[in-house]
């Protein structure tokens, strides 16, 4: 009795000193941790003032000799040898020429951001328009993206799909796109009008069932989340919804934390239908009902189908009290130069009324 009396008791110091060290190494791993990231961002800094100032003293030298014709390309030839023999890897002549173009793009060393790789930098600098550009990196900062995904949002012109979406009946919110990135305040805020799923790989012109979608996306959830944007995380597929005895199953479900509200997607393989948005609003007001708690806002609807046509659009979803939006789907990378074209006919519009 005694020796079972001490084993148990033996066993919890055990146990209780076991429970000690987990909360001292929770304790160290986190300081460990920070201190880490301290110093991968001051790495990352230093790294990016010492491109700057490299390119500001390259464009320094070029405008001290302007004049003569072949100092640009030659010099930066020569320069990258020097670098390289003496420090290394770094300085290519394509390298130099970012120091070069980052200079000249932030001659305040203060609009840098820490928060973002020169990798981040360099492939921003391939981007012409200033606006475009600055959305870009706004974005990227707020999002956390990496560097695959900021190349991904640039394929798929996130920039010219969200002036598409937004512009023609909010100026303001697309002017302040290039200052601030994506603010998302409203419901209209997160919408995209197309979304691209060209990461199904699904040939342009395939018919797809509404299922198969579903299962596709499901599949790729990472990559869906991407392209709807900020704060979304997934609750799942077929949620069900009983009312008198009759189930219904909205196809996906999603919770933005910033918005803090619900999405509820229905997915068509065809174009708007009033039927489908008659639908979804029976799906919002249950929801609203039963679902969110006090502090949730009205949730959100979205059809995503292949086609809508805009007189039909304005009527299926005008005098709806819930908000329920339509939003085209393609399967492939939008056609840039068109959407581009489309982007300039809106700016014009704008700035020219009435012409």
């Amino acid at each position: 009795m005694l020796y079972l009396l001490y084993s148990n008791l033996k066993g919890a110091l055990k146990l209780s000193d076991l429970t000690y060290t987990d909360s001292m190494m929770n304790e160290i791993r986190e300081l460990l941790l920070n201190a880490r990231q301290r110093v991968a961002v001051q790495v990352n800094t230093e790294l990016l003032s010492t491109y700057w100032n490299v390119g500001k003293i390259i464009v320094g030298h070029e405008q001290e000799n302007k004049d003569r014709a072949d100092y640009g390309k030659q010099t930066l030839k020569e320069l990258s040898k020097k670098l390289t023999d003496e420090f290394g890897k770094g300085f290519s002549v394509s390298n130099l020429y970012n120091m070069r173009l980052f200079y000249m793009q932030h001659q305040k060393f203060q609009t840098v951001s820490g928060k973002l790789s020169w990798s981040h930098y360099c492939e921003l600098l391939t981007i012409s328009d200033p606006d475009k550009r600055s959305f870009y990196e706004k974005e990227t900062i707020n999002s956390g993206w990496s560097i695959r995904e900021l190349k991904r949002q640039i394929s798929t012109s996130l920039y010219e799909r969200l002036l598409l979406s937004e512009g023609k009946t909010n100026k303001e919110t697309v002017l302040a796109l290039a200052e601030k990135g994506i603010e998302m305040a409203t419901p209209l805020d997160i919408i995209k009008d197309p979304y691209v799923f060209e990461f199904l790989g699904v040939p342009e012109n395939k018919p797809m069932l509404e299922s198969d979608l579903e299962k596709a996306l499901v599949t790729q959830i990472e990559k869906f989340l991407l392209e709807l944007g900020r704060g979304f995380m997934f609750v799942g597929t077929q949620q069900r919804i009983t009312l008198n005895n009759t189930h219904y199953y909205v196809d996906m479900v999603f919770y933005n934390k910033i918005l803090r509200a619900y999405m509820l997607i229905e997915l068509k393989t065809t174009k708007l239908t009033p039927e489908a948005a008659g639908q979804l609003n029976m799906y919002l007001n249950y929801y609203a009902a039963e679902v969110n708690d006090e502090h949730d806002n009205p949730p959100i609807g979205i059809i995503l189908c292949t086609d809508k046509d805009s007189v039909a659009a304005e009527y299926a979803l005008g005098g709806l009290s819930n908000n329920i939006f339509a939003s085209r789907y393609v399967s492939y990378i939008p056609n840039k130069e068109q959407l581009i074209a489309q982007v300039e006919a809106v700016l014009h519009e704008w700035h020219n009324p009435g012409k």
